[in-house]
């Protein structure tokens, strides 16, 4: 079972203003979730079923549901070849990922690949866009009646100078350096479908800082602090603030203390479109005994206008918030800057629950999206996975798994 009947705590806060919250006035709601089971049946080395989403071909990862204003629920996914010549999975979802795009009546079956949406520029001539390479990672929301599809992408910067301290990365590692967040602002799906829409010349938010020991392209001076955008900025997850009346878009950077480990900030502005202006400060802030900052990544924030907070869930590296490596933490916040673990930080474990009954564990449980009551209560979670260890494959074993959510507030 993926949530075994898992306490959840929530804690509402009540504010004094947008930043500050009353001790006196906190008050904490129990209840619980339960990860319902999921419709797939596992044969020996695959898995298949209703509510997984896989293509023949290509590796599928992380997938976006919003329900439209038709009643149909649109998944947009990142997708890209496989068996691909000397390729693998961790290789070339740097180097050739695209986003795609799936309609179904339901929103954890039944997903139906209609068409790839966005690719790197390079495919129409362009190499020197911020996005040329490839696109990843989106996350779909509406706000003020349009939809807004925030992903990432970057380009090859080219081989770096000799004596540079880029000279001896290799096109991946010099991709993935690159990596910045854009959005798209469409009114409806016809829209995207038929390609309706503006590309931004330019990215929504670009890394500040470079600071990295060695093999770095275009390093910040010796000296330099690494702000959270460090190297990259990544896994965009945006919604609006009622209590400020901004938008907050949440966002992955990586330091290295000597060790890589991904780290989160926050960026804030008036308009789903941006600008955004990045604060220097970490969130989720969970430290290590020996001081350092906790490795997470995959941040899905959201405000709960039930719970009248801010919640988060992020993919806990080094078991620091959860007790237990890889699995899916929750997070809770006043302000949203400000962040806490909740009461009982176990969201998920990397496990999936079968109609048959049986449970199964998978190596990944990863880029967590969710779809909301109007209220903000979790229903479903999608989650990019794979049974084995994927990162060396190159047959298109990962996939994107739907989960009923069952979530009781007492």
């Amino acid at each position: 079972m993926i949530l075994t009947y898992c306490k959840l705590v929530f804690v509402v806060l009540c504010m004094t203003n947008a930043f500050f919250c009353n001790a006196q006035s906190l008050k904490v709601i129990p209840g619980k979730i339960d990860a319902k089971k999921v419709d797939a049946l596992v044969c020996p080395n695959e898995i298949m079923g209703a509510s997984i989403f896989q293509i023949p071909n290509y590796f599928v990862w992380g997938a976006s549901v919003i329900k439209g204003d038709d009643g149909k629920y649109h998944m947009l996914f990142s997708l890209w070849e496989s068996g691909t010549e000397g390729g693998s999975f961790v290789k070339d979802w740097v180097l050739q990922s695209k986003i795609g795009y799936a309609v179904s009546d339901y929103p954890d079956k039944d997903f139906k690949f209609q068409k790839i949406v966005l690719k790197g520029t390079r495919y129409q001539g362009d190499n020197l866009s911020w996005d040329a390479q490839m696109v990843h990672n989106p996350h779909i929301k509406k706000f003020n009646g349009k939809y807004y599809l925030y992903y990432i992408g970057a380009r090859d910067p080219g081989e770096q100078a000799k004596g540079s301290t880029g000279e001896n990365l290799d096109q991946r590692a010099r991709v993935q350096q690159s990596l910045c967040i854009g959005v798209l602002e469409f009114n409806n799906f016809k829209e995207l479908l038929s390609g309706n829409f503006s590309r931004p010349k330019q990215p929504l938010l670009r890394p500040r800082t470079r600071v990295k020991p060695d093999n770095i392209v275009d390093g910040s001076p010796t000296g330099t602090v690494a702000k959270p955008d460090n190297i990259i900025a990544v896994n965009p997850s945006v919604d609006y603030n009622p209590l400020t009346q901004k938008y907050m878009l949440y966002f992955k950077g990586n330091i290295y203390e000597p060790q890589w480990k991904g780290v989160h900030g926050v960026a804030i502005g008036d308009d789903p479109k941006g600008p955004f202006m990045p604060l220097d400060r970490f969130v989720f802030d969970v430290r290590m005994p020996d001081g350092t900052l906790a490795s997470t990544e995959d941040p899905y924030v959201w405000y709960s206008k039930k719970l009248q907070q801010f919640m988060a869930i992020v993919k806990d590296f080094s078991g620091r918030l959860t007790g237990y490596k890889k699995t899916l933490a929750l997070l809770t916040s006043a302000d949203g800057i400000n962040w806490d673990l909740n009461q009982n930080p176990l969201f998920m474990e990397r496990k999936l629950r079968l109609l048959d009954g049986s449970v199964i564990e998978v190596d990944r449980l990863e880029r967590p999206q969710l779809l909301l009551t109007k209220d903000g209560i979790p229903q479903y979670l999608y989650a990019a996975s794979a049974l084995g260890n994927v990162n060396p494959k190159n047959d298109g074993s990962s996939f994107n798994v739907q989960i009923p959510l069952e979530v009781v507030i007492e």
